[in-house]
């Protein structure tokens, strides 16, 4: 009995040795992740980021580690790889990794809100892993009923948000007004002309080539779109609504040159939502309005705003995308990379212009 007792003891230490172990091998896997090794110059990102190796660490309390499914390609994020300290937030430190937008499942937790298998997406890093505060990451519970996970990034995610707030909250876009979007054609904007639509309103685009132009009348069904890379950008806009209409709302996603032709364009009384300044990221340059005297002459108000604004209210966001996309009502096409390796082309195209729509990077599971 005694001998028994003995054994069955060793067998349930080689057990727990055995659990040990692989709790510590599933802690101890490799990592892959872009890190930040200088500020790139202009849209040179291969020779700023470096795809770099090291281990999944444990983590710490009130900490959780997620297996990357998917990351989010924002252009936003290209702010943070300057060395601006006047931005909406700080520099993203060399040495370290690249942060964005990811989708995937807890792996490993020590936080009681978030246990292993939870479907989250936060703000992480371009890796196989994140090791996150999932609080200060703004980490979100996702429901695995939406069967395309990709809406988590797109319809009914930031872009989601910013599109519905920009338009509805900072424009205060009333039915029967006119609402200009600049990048049209691009993960936000493709969202802003449609609920712009949806508002009521008449829905106009500016997007670079007649494809994508085609593509936001014919295809999303917008009232009309200009072609920035075509003829005379200001006669194009002087169409919109007409020889005695303007534009009502602007929700400009460029900045640059292109603001100056539109502020001369606006009706009195017009709102301009800045939600992005992709002329100025690349270049290191500043928007100066040279027509900023119209803000008076029209009595114009121009607002930014910036989605961490809005946070508290993402439920609210959500309920009523997810309503207009169950009714077919929200659409948005995906521009996919495969492979975390292939994460600097794909963050390339947002600011080349070679993208319709949300462009996102799948990793390998």
């Amino acid at each position: 009995m005694h001998r028994a007792k003995v054994i069955a003891a060793k067998g349930l230490a080689k057990r727990r040795v055995a659990a040990a172990s692989a709790a510590a091998d599933k802690h101890a896997m490799q990592n892959r992740f872009w890190r930040i090794d200088a500020r790139p110059q202009g849209n040179d990102f291969s020779s700023a980021l470096t795809l770099v190796e090291g281990v999944v660490p444990e983590p710490t309390d009130g900490h959780i580690v997620i297996r990357n499914a998917m990351l989010s390609m924002d252009a936003g994020t290209r702010m943070w790889l300057t060395d601006r300290t006047d931005g909406y937030q700080p520099p993203l430190e060399t040495g370290t990794p690249m942060t964005g937008l990811v989708i995937g499942r807890v792996v490993a937790s020590r936080h009681a809100d978030f246990p292993e298998g939870t479907l989250v997406r936060a703000f992480g890093h371009w890796a196989d892993y994140s090791h996150v505060d999932p609080v200060m990451t703004g980490a979100v519970k996702l429901d695995p009923a939406v069967e395309d996970l990709r809406a988590w990034f797109g319809t009914l995610g930031m872009n989601g948000w910013t599109a519905l707030w920009g338009v509805e909250q900072t424009g205060a876009a009333k039915q029967g007004e006119t609402v200009l979007v600049s990048a049209a054609a691009g993960a936000t904007g493709i969202l802003a002309v449609q609920i712009a639509k949806l508002l009521g309103c008449k829905a106009w685009g500016i997007a670079g080539g007649e494809d994508k132009c085609r593509f936001l009348t014919e295809e999303i069904g917008i009232d009309g779109a200009v072609d920035y890379k075509s003829g005379d950008v200001g006669a194009q806009l002087d169409a919109i609504g007409g020889p005695d209409t303007g534009i009502d709302v602007y929700f400009d996603n460029v900045g640059g040159p292109l603001l100056d032709s539109v502020l001369t364009r606006m009706n009195h009384y017009g709102r301009i939502a800045v939600c992005g300044l992709v002329s100025d990221y690349s270049s290191g340059t500043r928007t100066s309005p040279k027509e900023f005297d119209q803000v008076l002459m029209r009595r114009l108000r121009i607002e930014g705003f910036f989605s961490p604004d809005f946070m508290d209210q993402g439920a609210r966001l959500t309920a009523q995308l997810k309503q207009w996309v169950d009714a077919g009502q929200l659409a948005m096409p995906y521009d996919v990379t495969h492979g975390l390796e292939n994460t600097l082309s794909a963050y390339a195209k947002l600011f080349t212009g070679a993208n319709v729509g949300k462009v996102i990077v799948e990793l390998d599971q």
